[in-house]
């Protein structure tokens, strides 16, 4: 009876956790959970994969070297210390387990690569975008721009700490002009700067790309639920480094078309401008055939001729 108590006291206690958990991720969703253990909640298909990745494939590595290096110390430290050795051994080397740990080190590695170019070919290979948004790093603030659909670049800065405070938003991470986007639609990023070396990190897409001044870098995301996310420049670039905060709402289609419409922008992909037909090359001057009647084409006497018509005309 005592044992079947403890047993569900065990299972409400588990219970009571992963409800706060999930209520936690749920209410942090897109932002730094504080007590948080691991990586922030996966919100586009790259996260999902690299999450992946690091929960199954590198952290089992990592924890099986950890544990392997920690029982060889305390092997050692029990087998070979002076207490237990008096008479240290005269050997100082081991052909099979220096191969050992060069070979298996070597199969480790390579078994960590096959995974991690498959998840950099996810990275590498975008589909066909919906949505293309420029992202320029300023000192100190960011500036979108969606060229597809007109809207003109707007700067994106940190909210003041009142504000933010009035607006119920986290301090340092919400911005007063957002990056909009729809949700379920392949958004590529054209990533640049205008000044110094910036870098967008949005931990819930999984991305994270340097902002290079005179060079564009390619990235791309798709988020998979309505809501607002949050990251931060990444890269050290001056004193208010801290506060280039970068927020990015996730919103319906209608909605949208609506924030585009606002901006001055339409969802109507604008038409080609005309190519200009080729001018036809000006008309060569013609020459006149007839002659004018009234007017004698002149003559041109012949020098060779002058002396014999004179005595003709003598005579």
């Amino acid at each position: 009876m005592k044992l079947g108590t403890s047993a569900l006291a065990i299972s409400a206690f588990i219970g009571s956790v992963m409800a706060t958990g999930a209520s936690q991720a749920q209410e942090y969703l897109g932002q730094p959970t504080p007590g948080g253990i691991g990586l922030q909640d996966s919100a586009s298909p790259l996260k999902e994969q690299a999450t992946w990745f690091h929960d199954w494939v590198l952290m089992p590595i990592i924890t099986g070297i950890s544990l392997l290096v920690l029982g060889l110390l305390i092997w050692v430290v029990i087998r070979y210390n002076k207490k237990s050795n008096p008479v240290p051994a005269k050997w100082s080397h081991n052909t099979l387990v220096e191969v050992i740990w060069t070979i298996v080190p070597v199969f480790i590695l390579v078994g960590i690569a096959l995974f991690s170019f498959r998840l950099l070919f996810a990275y590498e290979n975008m589909p066909e975008p919906d949505l293309t948004v420029k992202v320029t790093g300023n000192q100190w603030n960011w500036a979108y721009e969606y060229p597809d659909q007109g809207v003109a670049e707007y700067i994106s800065s940190m909210l003041p700490e009142d504000e933010a405070r009035a607006r119920g938003v986290p301090y340092r991470l919400a911005a007063d002009e957002p990056m909009v986007v729809p949700v379920g639609q392949t958004v590529k990023l054209l990533v640049t700067a205008s000044d110094v070396i910036h870098a967008v990190a949005l931990p819930a897409f999984g991305l994270k790309t340097d902002a290079i001044p005179g060079r564009t870098n390619e990235t791309w995301f798709r988020a998979d639920r309505v809501g607002t996310y949050y990251g931060q420049c990444s890269e050290l670039c001056g004193v208010d480094h801290a506060f280039m905060p970068l927020e990015i709402r996730v919103v319906t289609e209608a909605e949208f078309a609506a924030w585009v419409a606002s901006k001055g922008g339409s969802m109507t992909p604008a038409a080609p401008a005309a190519v200009p037909a080729a001018t036809a090359p000006a008309a060569a001057p013609t020459v006149a055939t007839t002659t004018d009647a009234a007017a004698p084409a002149p003559t041109q006497t012949d020098p060779a001729s002058a002396p014999a018509a004179a005595p003709a005309a003598a005579q």
